[in-house]
């Protein structure tokens, strides 16, 4: 059975909080500089940019989930 692409299961593959709340959390507490790449942020293990780096490259729709992970990680906080 393939896997829904959302936000919510990015963040499970990524082994972090997947809830709704856990996915507000992180991006709140995670901000990227504009010059910054999305794979180059600090707060990533090795094995979660990878992941990215792979999903990113499929440009499939997960890629699309990424995309929106990265405009969201950058965007002004309300």
């Amino acid at each position: 059975m393939p896997v829904t692409v959302r936000m919510t299961n990015l963040f499970l593959q990524l082994g972090l909080d997947a809830t709704p709340e856990g996915v507000a959390r992180f991006i709140s507490e995670h901000r990227l500089a504009a010059e910054i790449n999305v794979l180059d942020a600090d707060f990533w293990n090795d094995g979660q940019r990878q992941l990215l780096k792979e999903l990113l490259c499929s440009d499939g729709e997960w890629a699309l989930v990424v995309d929106q992970l990265n405009e969201a990680l950058r965007a002004p906080e309300v």
